[in-house]
């Protein structure tokens, strides 16, 4: 019999490429589907679409019935108030947690897929382990955090695990995108001037770090950052960028009054729109931070995992895909 999963955000960047990883092993997969999410990197795959939301309780209670694997990559990183946040990120994960104990608590693992930013910026120079108290800086932390302690309250009913990611990167981003697709104009925009320096993790290397979680024979409670060996700083970036694009852009240090009154000015504006700022006074904050550094030597200790991209390899791949895509 095939292995079964539900993947909560499989629409998205990550949750897409976890999806085709899955395929790869032959997996059953079950992908929730809301009426306004592309399904375009899914199309022509081999899944079943549950459609609905983390609210949608009889789509849910169908979702996970006899699943063995729950993958909730679902949340949001932007949103207009506090109160949004907490919805799509604890609310819902909370709404998930209850059905699926109640229809499913044989359930081999339910996997949450969270984010360094729970933690806050890194005090100093040494990147933070998972022993480290989370000191969480904005509305998104705050609330990532609230649904990693809403998992944990259910880790002796049913095995769970958590993954925190730092940034992620790698083909369909649209995030990270923004920084090749300034540079590819000839604009290399770095904020502040200072160093800043940061730990980052390829799309493939992730999704094997959340297998690994998911099968791997550990404690219910786990948690684990998956990240690549090495610490970054902007210039790092920039020089492998100038490398594989073969082009010099022009670099432009950003004052950190400048990034915030574009924040406060892009908030303000979003106030008459539908949709939230993408940046935002929360995001300068995170932004203008000097390090956002984490270790991966426990899931390498106890999960065995091992990057296989470090920024060169995966930025080429990244890279390389933008331009077949046409992006660039």
């Amino acid at each position: 019999m095939k292995t079964k999963a539900f993947i909560t955000g499989a629409t998205g960047f990550v949750g897409s490429h976890l999806v085709d990883s899955l395929l790869n092993k032959n997996w059953e997969i079950r992908c929730l589907r809301r009426k306004t999410s592309s399904v375009k990197w899914l199309e022509g795959k081999d899944v079943t679409f549950i459609d609905g939301d983390l609210f949608s309780n009889s789509a849910l209670e169908e979702a996970v019935k006899d699943v063995d694997y729950i993958f909730h990559v679902a949340g949001v990183v932007k949103a207009k108030s506090e109160a949004d946040f907490e919805k799509s990120n604890y609310l819902a994960t909370k709404n998930l947690l209850e059905i699926s104990c109640r229809v499913n608590p044989a359930l081999k693992k339910f996997v949450h897929i969270s984010s360094q930013a729970v933690c806050g910026p890194t005090p100093g120079n040494k990147p933070i382990d998972e022993n480290y108290v989370p000191k969480p800086m904005t509305a998104y932390a705050r609330t990532k955090l609230m649904a990693e302690n809403e998992v944990l309250r259910y880790k002796d009913k049913f095995p769970v695990v958590i993954v925190r990611p730092p940034a992620v990167y790698g083909p369909r981003d649209t995030e990270i995108f923004i920084y090749f697709k300034t540079y590819n104009m000839g604009i290399n925009s770095i904020i502040g001037f200072g160093d800043k320096y940061l730990s980052l993790v390829y799309v493939t290397d992730l999704v094997k770090g959340i297998e690994l979680a998911a099968e791997s024979n550990i404690q219910s409670g786990e948690i684990f950052f998956i990240c690549d060996d090495n610490v970054y700083n902007w210039d790092d970036i920039s020089n492998i960028t100038e490398q594989l694009m073969n082009k010099k852009a022009f670099k432009i240090r950003v004052p950190h009054w400048v990034v915030y009154t574009a924040g406060a000015l892009a908030q303000f504006f979003a106030m008459f729109s539908k949709k939230p700022a993408t940046l935002n006074l929360e995001k300068c904050k995170d932004i203008t931070q000097k390090y956002w550094t984490c270790s991966n030597k426990k899931a390498k200790d106890i999960l065995g995992f091992k990057p296989e991209y470090n920024l060169e390899k995966g930025f080429a791949e990244t890279i390389n895909w933008y331009k077949k895509e046409g992006w660039l």
